[in-house]
């Protein structure tokens, strides 16, 4: 038992490295596809849109397509992930809720 907290420890360190650490693809993503949004499901209204994107697999861009997600809160706004150039290549930036 006494071996298990630094352990814990250690594991919680690196994980938040890791989950903290970004990804360079030297090519940039393809152009997006027209993607046509449908209206959201009845049962949920108020559910925001999640526009689809290009997600790097670690050998080509695959299409993720879009889909509706239940807020965290009333109000919240969904701001889109975005492929951003940094540097000599491109970066893979969060959508997050505002």
């Amino acid at each position: 038992m006494k071996h298990f907290l630094p352990i814990t420890a250690c594991v919680l360190f690196f994980s938040a490295g890791i989950a903290q650490s970004q990804v360079v693809v030297r090519i940039g993503p393809p152009a997006r596809p027209v993607e046509r949004i449908p209206p959201p499901p009845h049962e949920h209204p108020n559910w925001a849109w999640h526009s689809g994107y290009h997600r790097y697999d670690g050998h080509q861009y695959v299409w993720v397509p879009g889909s509706y997600v239940a807020p965290p809160h009333a109000h919240a706004r969904w701001v889109d992930g975005s492929w951003q150039h940094h540097g000599n290549g491109y970066v893979w930036h969060e959508g997050h809720w505002q």
